[in-house]
This record gives C-alpha cells, sequence and structure tokens, in this order.
C-alpha cells in the first residue's frame, strides 16, 4: 500500500464531496427480473455502497455483481444501470454529485 505522502490518491481524514447527495434505495425481490438493462449516461459522478443483497451493475460493456459492503464509482458519461442480482431484495446507498443530482431528483429534497 502506498504512503500518503507518495501517492495523492491516498490521503488521510475526510473526503469532502460539496453539494453531494445520498440516496438510500431498497429494490424489492423481482423488481428486474426478466428485464433487459436499460443503460443511461448524463451529467455527474455516482457512487453505489451495497448494505444488503446483490445488485447487479452494468457499466458499458461491464456487466458484474456488487454484494454486501462492495462499492463501486463511476463517471455518469458512462451508460450505466443498476437493479437486483438474484431473486432477493437490495439495499443500497447511491451518492451522486451536483450534475447527477439534478438528473435523478423527482422531487424537491427536504432541507436539511
Amino acid at each position: 500500500m502506498a504512503s500518503p505522502s507518495s501517492d495523492p490518491s491516498c490521503r488521510p481524514g475526510r473526503t469532502r464531496r460539496p453539494h453531494a447527495r445520498a440516496l438510500k434505495h431498497i429494490l424489492p425481490a423481482g423488481l428486474t427480473d426478466g428485464r433487459e438493462p436499460d443503460l443511461r449516461s448524463h451529467e455527474g459522478y455516482h457512487w453505489l455502497y451495497v448494505l444488503r443483497g446483490s445488485l447487479r451493475v452494468v457499466l458499458g460493456d461491464q456487466d458484474f455483481i456488487l454484494t454486501e459492503g462492495e462499492v463501486a464509482e463511476f463517471d455518469t458519461h458512462l451508460p450505466h444501470w443498476f437493479g437486483n442480482a438474484d431473486e432477493h431484495p437490495v439495499e443500497f446507498l447511491s451518492i451522486l454529485g451536483p450534475q447527477g443530482e439534478r438528473v435523478h431528483r423527482q422531487s424537491p429534497l427536504p432541507p436539511w
């Protein structure tokens, strides 16, 4: 492992992402069963963190499964889709940068 002084991506302390929003998603069992992924792209940056279950993630031509405790981060210009990886529910956090937040927001967020 690189030391913080020799690797610019390795910094002690917190990472600050101004205006990022974290949303908790729960996809019920079977929600995306049998669906073909409908890849989307837009402005922004996205982080996914799986809390419970398995999440299928398609990024461009890559198709993989994240399980509890795993994370993915990607530029949302890359076509992407995510859904249930199996017949069970999946619970995950979705953290969006400012541009991605505007695209995904469906109702006003509370001011807190």
